[in-house]
């Protein structure tokens, strides 16, 4: 097993030298760039070529690239153009929003979805199972922008029960050591800040978790449906087992590899992929934070992003394969 891992993470290097060498080229292919974004209706050719030297711009693109890994080895990401400050430290301050709002999306996403999955293939045909059936095709169909509106209206302005925007509330003066919110409410012994994070984190969750969850609860029923009909579960059956034991060890442990496989596909699609929720609710995660390095061509900031972007979901692909071994022991004897 360790040998595995290690080995996958040694595939990580070409994996992220690929990505490295396609996005700077991609990114310097886009028309426009950084000293026209910066300057804006004052940009003149004088100016344009100054802010270009002072950037390095003005050097070969395999120059630019050559200094870009070197720096890349060392840790620094580079600066972004626009706010000056190093890519590292900005994304030390975003990333935690963005983890904290995927993973709550997602959690949500399996509490909800595993079950009804579970329910409806145990009740196949039934009024339960067309109820999921209908009621995922919704989920899954919903734009999340339109979801996110409608959250807000019905259960912020409406009903009055949860907050609208950001983290937590502007008169709330929370420590963040760790820039987790939630984390650090509970490190600090912060319990009305628990309860005022948990409240702000509600609507996006449940915005940015509604097509996880439809998705989940689809991929859980075909799972469960498949194994109910293998010849191991009619034995155990036949043999007299409780049938809560016979679901627990024999159904739910076999039809999880392809719900862990879905869940981990949808956990690296949230974590780069909730722009459209962090726009809606002002949540100042990667996804809001990246949309303004691309509206002013922050070359750094993009470049940074998506390479970490690219780390996370190779990072959640091989705990998806790790948690294979642990579900199914051929997998783990192979290896």
């Amino acid at each position: 097993m360790l040998r595995f891992v290690v080995r996958r993470l040694l595939q990580l290097i070409p994996i992220l030298l690929g990505v490295s060498i396609l996005l700077f080229a991609f990114v310097r292919a886009l028309p426009g760039g950084p000293a026209i974004a910066l300057l804006g209706e004052r940009a003149t050719e004088e100016s344009v070529e100054r802010i270009e030297t002072e950037l390095g711009l003005d050097q070969p693109i395999y120059v630019q690239y050559g200094r870009y890994v070197r720096n890349l080895v060392q840790g620094d990401l580079g600066t972004s153009t626009r706010s000056r400050q190093p890519v590292l430290e900005e994304l030390k301050q975003k990333f935690p929003a963005t983890v904290e709002l995927a993973f709550a999306a997602m959690l949500f996403a399996i509490i909800l979805g595993i079950p009804l999955g579970f329910l409806a293939a145990k009740r196949y045909l039934g009024f339960l199972d067309n109820a999921s059936l209908f009621v995922s095709l919704i989920g899954i169909s919903f734009p999340v922008f339109f979801l996110a509106l409608l959250l807000k209206y019905v259960f912020a302005i409406k009903l009055g029960w949860l907050p609208t925007v950001g983290r937590v509330d502007v008169t709330r003066s929370i420590e963040h050591p760790t820039n987790f919110y939630l984390l650090d409410a509970v490190l600090t012994r912060d319990w009305e800040g628990v309860v005022d994070v948990l409240k702000h984190l509600v609507l996006p969750a449940i915005a940015l978790g509604t097509i996880p969850l439809a998705i989940v609860a689809r991929i859980t029923r075909a799972a469960v449906l498949d194994v109910l009909n293998e010849d191991y579960v009619r034995t155990a059956r036949a043999k007299g087992l409780d049938p809560s034991v016979v679901d627990r060890r024999h159904v739910m442990r076999n039809a999880m590899l392809p719900v862990v496989t879905v869940i981990g596909l949808q956990t690296g699609l949230l974590l780069t992929g909730a722009v459209l929720t962090e726009t809606v609710f002002a949540w100042p995660g990667m996804g809001s934070w990246m949309l303004e390095a691309i509206r002013f061509r922050d070359y750094a900031v993009i470049q940074g992003g998506i390479l970490f972007f690219a780390l996370l979901v190779s990072l959640t692909n091989l705990a998806v394969d790790v948690s294979y071994a642990y579900l199914n022991p051929k997998i783990r004897l192979s290896r």
